[in-house]
């Protein structure tokens, strides 16, 4: 069997429902020519570890508390230590065989700084995200919280998802695919929660095709 002609780095914070819709739909028409090399979790608990795993598929977890214990307890210091962890785990992915063509945040509960986007970007290795908000919406933690809420009080009648390039400003980068999602009255917030996974679920595997598609390799 000839190996599959792109490779992607999936990374996760939890329970990886959104990686195990990557790894069902890799190999088949949604995502064509296509294996996820290795998953790499900041937490060690994540399922969705469990998950790679079981799906025979290389995984690493790597966490940022081992550098914060290396610096002073300041804001200099968590500075110094988040820039050391993003840059070892830049050096990790690229090392890593097959390298990936696209590095997917599917869950990623981490805020990347300059020292882990240069050094991918100078690799050619393209970085996108999941954000279950559209474009310049609840940025940041709680974003499916905040737009229930927002719903709750009449300010807004949709939310949505987008999967968007990863830049240092949170949740900022340009969106490569969007999916409205409507916010339903007299819904509870369990019940949006559902309905907005659903969509991830989809989206993360049309944003990532979009990506390898446009790579040309």
């Amino acid at each position: 069997m000839s190996e599959p002609k792109y490779n992607l780095t999936v990374l996760i914070s939890g329970g990886g429902t959104n990686l195990q819709a990557l790894i069902d739909a890799c190999g088949t028409s949604a995502l064509p020519n296509t294996r996820i090399a290795q998953v790499i979790s900041n937490r060690k608990d994540a399922h969705g570890l469990n998950r790679a795993k079981a799906a025979n598929i290389d995984t690493l977890y790597h966490n940022l508390v081992s550098y914060k214990q290396k610096h002073p307890k300041t804001d200099a210091g968590t500075a110094a230590a988040r820039a050391e962890y993003d840059a070892d785990l830049a050096k990790h992915i690229l090392a890593h065989e097959p390298r990936p063509d696209v590095i997917v945040g599917a869950g990623w509960m981490h805020i990347f700084t300059a020292a882990f986007l240069a050094p991918i970007a100078a690799s050619g290795v393209r970085v996108i995200n999941l954000h279950p908000a559209l474009p310049g919406e609840f940025a940041g933690a709680r974003a499916i919280e905040r737009a229930w809420e927002a719903g709750q009080k009449g300010e807004i009648k949709r939310t949505g998802v987008m999967i968007h390039e990863l830049i240092e400003e949170v949740d900022a980068g340009q969106a490569i695919v969007t999916r409205e999602v409507e916010i339903r009255e007299g819904e509870g917030l369990e019940g949006l929660e559902k309905r907005m996974h659903d969509v991830e679920h989809g989206l993360v595997v049309e944003g990532t095709r979009r990506v390898l598609e446009g790579l040309g390799k």
